[in-house]
């Protein structure tokens, strides 16, 4: 069995901070599902939102820790 990744992001723009607080409830843990082409794709850890981050210079997300 794989261990499962976590990534963690903070919001850069207005809507990823509605994002981040209506539907991650300000929870930075992410769970990664697939990495592909450049793009991460990740549920949040309140399994309520699954979206696409670019590896590096994502406009609207910013991977921390």
């Amino acid at each position: 069995m794989k261990k499962s990744e976590f990534l963690y992001v903070q919001p850069k723009t207005e809507k990823s901070k509605e994002i981040f607080e209506e539907l991650m409830y300000k929870l930075h843990a992410c769970k990664v599902l697939e990495r592909i082409g450049g793009y991460v794709h990740l549920k949040s850890i309140s399994e309520n939102y699954y979206f696409y981050v670019k590896e590096s210079n994502d406009p609207h997300w910013n991977f921390i820790k």
